[in-house]
Protein backbone atom coordinates (compact mmCIF):
# COMPACT_ATOMS: atom_id res chain seq x y z
CA UNK A 1 0.00 0.00 0.00
CA UNK A 2 1.26 3.79 -0.86
CA UNK A 3 2.15 5.76 1.90
CA UNK A 4 0.06 8.91 2.82
CA UNK A 5 2.71 11.53 2.34
CA UNK A 6 5.64 11.56 -0.43
CA UNK A 7 8.35 10.55 2.58
CA UNK A 8 8.41 6.70 2.41
CA UNK A 9 9.51 7.16 -1.33
CA UNK A 10 8.31 5.87 -4.50
CA UNK A 11 8.76 2.24 -4.24
CA UNK A 12 5.52 2.46 -1.90
CA UNK A 13 3.85 4.04 -4.71
CA UNK A 14 4.73 1.86 -7.81
CA UNK A 15 4.11 -1.65 -5.73
CA UNK A 16 0.91 -0.46 -4.71
CA UNK A 17 -0.05 -0.59 -8.07
CA UNK A 18 1.75 -3.45 -9.16
CA UNK A 19 -0.97 -6.79 -9.61
CA UNK A 20 0.90 -10.10 -8.41
CA UNK A 21 -0.03 -13.48 -8.15
CA UNK A 22 -2.71 -14.37 -5.70
CA UNK A 23 -4.28 -10.95 -5.76
CA UNK A 24 -7.98 -11.47 -5.95
CA UNK A 25 -9.22 -10.26 -9.95
CA UNK A 26 -13.24 -9.38 -10.19
CA UNK A 27 -14.83 -7.71 -13.33
CA UNK A 28 -16.86 -4.82 -13.88
CA UNK A 29 -18.93 -3.21 -15.82
CA UNK A 30 -16.66 -0.59 -18.00
CA UNK A 31 -19.76 1.94 -17.10
CA UNK A 32 -18.60 1.71 -13.59
CA UNK A 33 -15.23 2.89 -13.70
CA UNK A 34 -14.14 6.64 -14.30
CA UNK A 35 -10.57 7.60 -14.38
CA UNK A 36 -8.44 9.02 -11.37
CA UNK A 37 -9.63 12.04 -10.64
CA UNK A 38 -6.10 13.47 -9.90
CA UNK A 39 -4.74 12.60 -13.07
CA UNK A 40 -2.37 14.57 -14.93
CA UNK A 41 -2.06 13.72 -18.62
CA UNK A 42 -5.26 15.27 -20.79
CA UNK A 43 -3.42 13.94 -23.85
CA UNK A 44 -2.85 10.13 -24.82
CA UNK A 45 -0.73 9.16 -28.24
CA UNK A 46 -3.24 7.94 -30.91
CA UNK A 47 -1.20 5.66 -32.11
CA UNK A 48 0.06 3.77 -29.05
CA UNK A 49 -3.71 3.54 -27.92
CA UNK A 50 -4.61 2.36 -31.64
CA UNK A 51 -1.50 -0.11 -30.83
CA UNK A 52 -3.00 -1.12 -27.45
CA UNK A 53 -6.44 -1.13 -29.30
CA UNK A 54 -4.97 -4.25 -31.62
CA UNK A 55 -3.46 -5.79 -28.45
CA UNK A 56 -6.39 -6.19 -26.72
CA UNK A 57 -8.45 -7.37 -29.62
CA UNK A 58 -6.14 -10.07 -30.07
CA UNK A 59 -5.16 -11.16 -26.58
CA UNK A 60 -7.88 -9.56 -24.21
CA UNK A 61 -6.99 -7.78 -20.97
CA UNK A 62 -4.51 -9.62 -19.77
CA UNK A 63 -3.07 -6.84 -17.03
CA UNK A 64 -5.89 -6.31 -14.76
CA UNK A 65 -6.67 -2.74 -13.89
CA UNK A 66 -6.27 -1.83 -10.30
CA UNK A 67 -8.67 0.66 -9.04
CA UNK A 68 -10.68 1.43 -5.76
CA UNK A 69 -14.30 1.46 -5.14
CA UNK A 70 -15.95 5.06 -4.89
CA UNK A 71 -19.51 6.28 -4.12
CA UNK A 72 -20.37 5.40 -7.82
CA UNK A 73 -18.65 2.63 -9.29
CA UNK A 74 -14.65 2.65 -8.81
CA UNK A 75 -11.92 5.03 -9.63
CA UNK A 76 -8.76 3.78 -12.37
CA UNK A 77 -5.83 3.92 -10.00
CA UNK A 78 -3.52 2.03 -12.65
CA UNK A 79 -4.69 1.16 -16.13
CA UNK A 80 -6.41 4.26 -17.52
CA UNK A 81 -4.69 3.28 -21.37
CA UNK A 82 -6.44 -0.06 -20.91
CA UNK A 83 -9.47 1.90 -20.07
CA UNK A 84 -9.79 3.92 -22.90
CA UNK A 85 -8.93 1.25 -25.85
CA UNK A 86 -11.35 -1.39 -23.97
CA UNK A 87 -14.23 1.50 -24.58
CA UNK A 88 -13.23 2.12 -28.08
CA UNK A 89 -13.64 -1.88 -28.65
CA UNK A 90 -16.40 -1.85 -26.85
CA UNK A 91 -16.43 -3.95 -24.00
CA UNK A 92 -18.68 -4.65 -21.22
CA UNK A 93 -16.42 -5.50 -18.91
CA UNK A 94 -12.99 -4.82 -17.19
CA UNK A 95 -10.69 -7.36 -15.08
CA UNK A 96 -9.84 -5.16 -12.08
CA UNK A 97 -8.26 -5.68 -8.24
CA UNK A 98 -9.46 -3.63 -6.04
CA UNK A 99 -8.16 -1.95 -3.20
CA UNK A 100 -7.95 0.97 -0.83
CA UNK A 101 -6.48 4.11 -1.45
CA UNK A 102 -6.95 7.75 0.08
CA UNK A 103 -7.33 10.82 -1.91
CA UNK A 104 -4.00 11.80 -0.98
CA UNK A 105 -2.36 8.46 -2.13
CA UNK A 106 -4.38 8.87 -5.41
CA UNK A 107 -3.03 11.81 -6.03
CA UNK A 108 0.34 10.79 -5.25
CA UNK A 109 0.26 7.93 -7.43
CA UNK A 110 -1.22 9.97 -10.22
CA UNK A 111 1.15 12.60 -10.41
CA UNK A 112 4.65 10.58 -9.32
CA UNK A 113 4.03 7.67 -11.00
CA UNK A 114 3.32 9.66 -14.30
CA UNK A 115 6.59 12.07 -14.20
CA UNK A 116 8.44 8.93 -13.42
CA UNK A 117 7.36 7.37 -16.81
CA UNK A 118 8.36 10.79 -18.61
CA UNK A 119 4.80 10.08 -21.38
CA UNK A 120 3.33 14.03 -19.95
CA UNK A 121 4.24 16.76 -21.75
CA UNK A 122 5.54 20.09 -20.38
CA UNK A 123 2.74 22.06 -19.13
CA UNK A 124 1.23 18.75 -17.59
CA UNK A 125 4.65 18.35 -15.87
CA UNK A 126 4.73 21.46 -15.02
CA UNK A 127 1.26 21.13 -13.39
CA UNK A 128 1.79 17.90 -11.83
CA UNK A 129 5.02 19.90 -9.94
CA UNK A 130 2.48 22.23 -8.74
CA UNK A 131 0.20 20.09 -7.45
CA UNK A 132 2.32 18.07 -5.33
CA UNK A 133 3.58 21.47 -4.12
CA UNK A 134 0.82 22.84 -2.77
CA UNK A 135 -0.86 19.84 -1.90
CA UNK A 136 1.52 18.25 0.70
CA UNK A 137 3.32 21.93 1.21
CA UNK A 138 6.63 20.81 0.24
CA UNK A 139 9.52 23.35 -1.09
CA UNK A 140 11.14 22.71 -5.07
CA UNK A 141 13.97 21.12 -3.13
CA UNK A 142 12.24 19.13 -1.50
CA UNK A 143 10.12 17.96 -4.88
CA UNK A 144 12.95 17.69 -6.90
CA UNK A 145 13.92 15.13 -4.80
CA UNK A 146 11.32 12.77 -4.70
CA UNK A 147 10.30 13.01 -8.37
CA UNK A 148 14.28 12.08 -8.70
CA UNK A 149 15.44 15.54 -10.69
CA UNK A 150 17.33 18.48 -10.00
CA UNK A 151 15.73 21.82 -8.37
CA UNK A 152 16.54 23.98 -11.37
CA UNK A 153 15.21 21.23 -13.78
CA UNK A 154 11.76 21.84 -11.19
CA UNK A 155 11.56 25.06 -11.30
CA UNK A 156 12.21 25.40 -14.92
CA UNK A 157 9.20 23.46 -15.42
CA UNK A 158 7.21 25.47 -13.04
CA UNK A 159 8.06 28.91 -14.69
CA UNK A 160 6.70 27.67 -17.67
CA UNK A 161 2.81 28.39 -15.78
CA UNK A 162 3.66 31.77 -15.45
CA UNK A 163 3.32 32.42 -19.22
CA UNK A 164 -0.01 33.51 -21.14
CA UNK A 165 -2.58 30.47 -21.58
CA UNK A 166 -2.40 30.48 -25.08
CA UNK A 167 1.33 29.69 -25.11
CA UNK A 168 1.26 26.94 -22.52
CA UNK A 169 -1.59 25.35 -24.94
CA UNK A 170 0.90 25.33 -27.83
CA UNK A 171 3.31 23.95 -25.62
CA UNK A 172 0.83 21.25 -24.95
CA UNK A 173 0.24 20.75 -28.47
CA UNK A 174 4.06 20.67 -29.18
CA UNK A 175 4.13 23.42 -32.02
CA UNK A 176 6.58 25.47 -29.65
CA UNK A 177 9.02 23.59 -27.26
CA UNK A 178 10.16 24.04 -23.63
CA UNK A 179 12.79 25.92 -25.33
CA UNK A 180 10.93 28.74 -26.95
CA UNK A 181 9.19 28.85 -24.13
CA UNK A 182 11.99 29.55 -21.98
CA UNK A 183 12.82 32.10 -24.62
CA UNK A 184 9.40 33.88 -24.18
CA UNK A 185 10.05 34.29 -20.73
CA UNK A 186 12.37 37.07 -21.06
CA UNK A 187 9.39 39.46 -22.95
CA UNK A 188 7.25 41.16 -20.03
CA UNK A 189 4.67 42.59 -22.74
CA UNK A 190 2.23 40.11 -22.77
CA UNK A 191 0.75 41.26 -26.51
CA UNK A 192 4.48 41.08 -27.51
CA UNK A 193 4.50 37.61 -25.82
CA UNK A 194 2.03 36.32 -27.87
CA UNK A 195 3.01 38.06 -30.86
CA UNK A 196 6.52 36.45 -31.48
CA UNK A 197 4.98 32.85 -30.13
CA UNK A 198 2.89 32.85 -33.15
CA UNK A 199 5.63 34.47 -35.16
CA UNK A 200 7.87 31.40 -34.34
CA UNK A 201 4.87 29.02 -34.24
CA UNK A 202 3.69 30.12 -38.21
CA UNK A 203 7.25 30.15 -39.18
CA UNK A 204 8.39 27.13 -37.56
CA UNK A 205 11.51 29.02 -36.03
CA UNK A 206 14.02 27.54 -33.98
CA UNK A 207 14.57 27.78 -30.78
CA UNK A 208 18.26 30.12 -32.23
CA UNK A 209 15.76 32.29 -34.17
CA UNK A 210 13.64 33.00 -31.15
CA UNK A 211 16.45 33.74 -28.76
CA UNK A 212 18.17 35.90 -31.52
CA UNK A 213 14.23 37.88 -31.60
CA UNK A 214 14.30 38.56 -28.17
CA UNK A 215 17.31 39.92 -28.17
CA UNK A 216 17.27 42.20 -30.58
CA UNK A 217 13.91 43.37 -28.95
CA UNK A 218 15.48 43.73 -25.52
CA UNK A 219 19.07 45.91 -27.41
CA UNK A 220 16.21 48.26 -28.96
CA UNK A 221 14.13 48.67 -26.03
CA UNK A 222 17.43 49.55 -24.05
CA UNK A 223 18.19 52.48 -26.40
CA UNK A 224 15.16 53.99 -26.45
CA UNK A 225 15.17 54.08 -22.65
CA UNK A 226 18.61 54.74 -22.06
CA UNK A 227 19.36 58.16 -21.36
CA UNK A 228 22.40 60.69 -22.65
CA UNK A 229 25.16 59.24 -20.56
CA UNK A 230 23.69 56.69 -19.31
CA UNK A 231 26.01 53.63 -19.24
CA UNK A 232 24.69 50.29 -20.89
CA UNK A 233 24.71 47.46 -18.46
CA UNK A 234 27.52 45.05 -18.68
CA UNK A 235 27.35 42.26 -19.89
CA UNK A 236 29.07 39.88 -17.28
CA UNK A 237 25.77 41.37 -14.52
CA UNK A 238 23.28 38.93 -17.19
CA UNK A 239 25.90 35.80 -16.79
CA UNK A 240 26.21 36.33 -13.38
CA UNK A 241 22.46 36.78 -12.94
CA UNK A 242 21.71 33.66 -14.57
CA UNK A 243 24.24 31.77 -11.92
CA UNK A 244 22.46 33.24 -9.46
CA UNK A 245 19.25 31.85 -11.25
CA UNK A 246 20.28 28.60 -11.63
CA UNK A 247 21.27 27.93 -8.10
CA UNK A 248 18.79 29.30 -6.53
CA UNK A 249 15.74 28.15 -9.04
CA UNK A 250 14.05 31.39 -8.72
CA UNK A 251 14.43 35.27 -10.32
CA UNK A 252 17.41 37.19 -9.76
CA UNK A 253 18.18 40.87 -10.64
CA UNK A 254 21.56 43.02 -10.02
CA UNK A 255 20.64 46.25 -10.01
CA UNK A 256 23.57 48.60 -11.22
CA UNK A 257 24.67 52.04 -9.66
CA UNK A 258 27.08 54.64 -9.79
CA UNK A 259 28.78 53.27 -6.81
CA UNK A 260 27.43 50.56 -5.63
CA UNK A 261 24.58 47.83 -6.41
CA UNK A 262 22.38 45.54 -5.24
CA UNK A 263 20.86 41.89 -5.66
CA UNK A 264 17.31 41.29 -6.06
CA UNK A 265 16.15 37.53 -5.32
CA UNK A 266 12.37 36.90 -5.59
CA UNK A 267 10.42 34.15 -3.73
CA UNK A 268 6.39 33.70 -3.69
CA UNK A 269 5.91 32.18 -0.58
CA UNK A 270 6.99 32.02 3.31
CA UNK A 271 8.67 28.07 2.70
CA UNK A 272 10.63 29.53 -0.48
CA UNK A 273 11.89 31.88 1.86
CA UNK A 274 13.13 29.12 4.72
CA UNK A 275 14.80 27.57 1.19
CA UNK A 276 16.41 30.40 -0.05
CA UNK A 277 17.98 31.47 3.82
CA UNK A 278 18.58 27.45 4.12
CA UNK A 279 20.71 27.65 0.40
CA UNK A 280 22.41 30.69 2.08
CA UNK A 281 23.40 29.68 5.63
CA UNK A 282 24.31 26.00 3.73
CA UNK A 283 26.64 27.73 1.41
CA UNK A 284 28.09 30.03 4.20
CA UNK A 285 26.55 33.04 2.17
CA UNK A 286 25.13 33.98 5.71
CA UNK A 287 27.06 33.34 9.52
Amino acid sequence: MASKGLGKGLSAVFSSTTVEDGDAVDEVSIDELRPNPYQPRKQFDPSTLEELVSSIKEHGIVQPLVVRKSIRGYEIVAGERRYRAAKEIGLSGIPVVIREFSDEQMMEIALIENLQRDDLNAIEIANAYKKLMDHFSITQEELSQKVGKSRPHVANFLRLLQLPEPVQESVSRGTLSMGHARALRGIKDRDLLLKLAKKAEKEKASVRQLEEWVQKIGESRSKKKKKPGQRSKDPAFKRYEDMLQETFSTPVRIRQGRRKGRIEIEYFSQRELERLIELLQRDQILD
